[in-house]
This record gives C-alpha cells, structure tokens and sequence, in this order.
C-alpha cells in the first residue's frame, strides 16, 4: 500500500506542478482555454493575482515532493498528510467559492492519497 499512496501524493504533486506553470505561466494563453466560463479579458487583468495562487501551488508540490523524499516512514507520512490536508482545504474552499469542479479535481485526489497513507 506505501507503494499506492507514494503514486498518488506523486500524482497530487504534479497536478500542482501543472497548475502552477498555468497560472504563474500560461495564464493568458492556456488559462481561457481551461477556465472557459471567464471572458478572454479577464486573463490579462488577473495575471499577477494568478501567478500568486501558482506559487502557492508550487509549494503545495514542493511539500508533497519533499515528503517522498525523507527516508523515515513516519515523518513522510507527517510531512505528506500535512501537505495533503492543505490540498483538500485548499479543494473545498475552491469548489465552494469558485467551482464545484474544483473539489473533483484537486480535492478528490487529494482525499484518496491521504486515506492511502493510513494504510501505508
């Protein structure tokens, strides 16, 4: 099972790698195409407020990362549930202040790799 849950905070990890390059840089190329319900100008108004949201999103990985890394089985586990439960902090408020998809996307995942690390 460490073997499951080390794939899934892995997956968790780079699904915040690729938020942050979307929204730290590729905001106004790629980001209309992702967040579609959001008029095309709304991108060049919102790329400082973006690129701060991918930042947090690079640490969010970072941690996640760093977790896999630590050769202590208890304090990888420590490290990623803490890094975990801002992921599935992070999905909820998404999905109630934003969108719903947002819980499925980010929250989701998040929830099964924790769950995977009390197993572990």
């Amino acid at each position: 099972m460490k073997i499951i849950a080390e794939i899934l905070i892995g997956l968790v990890a780079v699904e915040h790698l690729y938020i942050l390059w979307l929204e730290m840089f590729a905001w106004t190329t790629r980001g209309p195409k992702v967040f579609t319900k959001y008029p095309k100008e709304f991108f060049a108004k919102t790329t400082s407020l973006a690129a701060n949201q991918g930042l947090y999103n690079g640490f969010l990985a970072a941690g996640l990362i760093w977790s896999l890394l630590i050769n202590d089985a208890e304090w990888s586990q420590n490290v990623a549930r803490f890094f975990l439960g801002c992921v599935i902090v992070a999905g909820i408020y998404g999905a109630v202040s934003a969108d719903k998809k947002i819980f499925f996307v980010q929250a989701i995942p998040a929830i099964l790799a924790m769950i995977a690390t009390f197993v572990w």
